[in-house]
């Protein structure tokens, strides 16, 4: 079911345009404000060109970009679409193109990495990275050779590797940590990790080889929680002689560069110790809501989906807030297609992504009902936290 169309403002015509330049200078500047608040940010972004005035007040007024967000509070989302692999948008919760950054998506083999940021993560398998700002247009690529610690570790000929990209608050610096996953676990590989400061100094214009968890982790579960890469260990310790529990979790924190302590699941801190044998990996994936780490249970008898918010980084403690029935979405599908949570809205829906058929999902957990948001088929999709009016490049949709 799509969302309803968004209402929208009447085209500015270029006569318009003329008469509010005309006019503008005889408006005082409150009642500007206030009038120009009320409208859409697209709208808002067109009207630049009427005059000097406005377009200060609607680019480069901190306070009313500020005013303007907070009257707006609709979520935004940075998204790469399947049938355009050579841009970046940003689109609203109804399906909505509202900007179109070309040329930055770096081809078919670059995802969005799903990040919640007011940067963009374009990344591939095989060493390939950049980092986007949507405000901008700028972009970062970030070098391919390794480390200097890991010169004579890392075979570069072919590279697999994992990216994430997060925000150290206390300093400001946005950070990757690259991953390279060479020959796999039973043939005696290793995981060679590594640092890189987006927005740092000529300095920090090179990777820093870093020191493993001492475990293997499941690249493909990485998720980036206020600065704090989490990971869901690798699949090879499957079975309960390993000892090590399916929803066990090891962290990088990117502003000390190091690992944290790990972290013991919701499912081996709750269930029987008869019952956690009966999950698996597969199970279970990892995401961000609301500023906190989720651990999402992923069941097929009967077909639903618990997540558990860790409540207590210090102590991990973890709370199930929601069990979510998904057999209205999940019946209908062939094969294992598990749900990313990707958003947490008023009033208790939840925004997920159903990659493996691109689309975007509003679920309302009180009904456990599922309304696909009318939007083109998406390659790979990540929340926008910037503000719409700081885009400045690209083109308006």
């Amino acid at each position: 079911m799509a969302s309803p169309p968004r209402s929208r403002s009447p085209p500015v015509t270029r006569a318009m345009r003329a008469r509010a330049a005309a006019s503008s200078e005889r408006i005082p500047p409150d009642v500007l404000f206030d009038v120009l608040l009320r409208l859409p940010a697209r709208d808002l972004c067109r009207l630049r060109a009427v005059c000097r005035s406005w377009r200060a007040l609607t680019s480069g007024d901190a306070l009313f970009a500020e005013a303007h967000a907070a009257a707006h509070p609709g979520p935004l989302f940075l998204a790469k679409f399947r049938d355009d692999k050579s841009s970046v948008y940003v689109v609203d919760l109804s399906g909505n193109a509202l900007k179109r950054v070309a040329g930055v998506g770096g081809g078919p083999y670059h995802h969005l990495l799903c990040t919640s940021l007011n940067l963009a993560c374009l990344a591939t398998d095989w060493n390939r990275c950049s980092v986007l700002n949507p405000a901008t247009g700028a972009v970062r690529v970030l070098p391919e050779s390794p480390a200097e610690e890991h010169a004579n570790r890392v075979n570069l000929s072919n590279p697999y590797t994992f990216f994430a990209l997060g925000r150290v608050a206390a300093t400001g610096e946005h950070k990757v940590l690259r991953m390279f996953n060479r020959l796999g676990f039973h043939n005696g590989g290793q995981q060679v990790f590594e640092v890189f400061t987006v927005n740092g100094g000529d300095g920090d214009a090179r990777w820093r080889g870093r020191q493993g968890p001492g475990l293997f982790i499941d690249e493909c579960s990485g998720v980036v929680v206020d600065g704090v890469v989490y990971f869901l260990t690798s699949r090879v310790y499957e079975g309960v002689r390993c000892g090590i529990r399916p929803d066990y979790i090891v962290s990088f924190d990117l502003g000390t560069e190091e690992w944290r302590s790990d972290l013991r699941g919701p499912i081996s801190s709750n269930a029987g110790d008869r019952k956690v044998p009966h999950y698996t990996r597969c199970d279970l994936s990892l995401a961000e809501l609301k500023g906190s780490l989720v651990l999402a249970d992923h069941r097929e008898q009967p077909m639903s989906m618990d997540l558990w918010f860790l409540s207590d980084v210090g102590n991990g403690l973890w709370a199930k807030e929601y069990h979510i029935r998904t057999h209205s979405i999940i019946s209908r599908l062939v094969g294992e297609y598990h749900l990313k949570p990707l958003l947490l809205l008023d009033h208790g829906r939840l925004v997920f992504h159903l990659a493996v058929k691109g689309l975007l999902l509003v679920c309302d957990p009180g009904t456990d009902t599922f309304a696909e948001v009318g939007i083109r088929c998406l390659d790979s999709v990540g929340v926008y936290t910037g503000n719409l009016l700081s885009l400045g490049e690209g083109d308006m949709v």
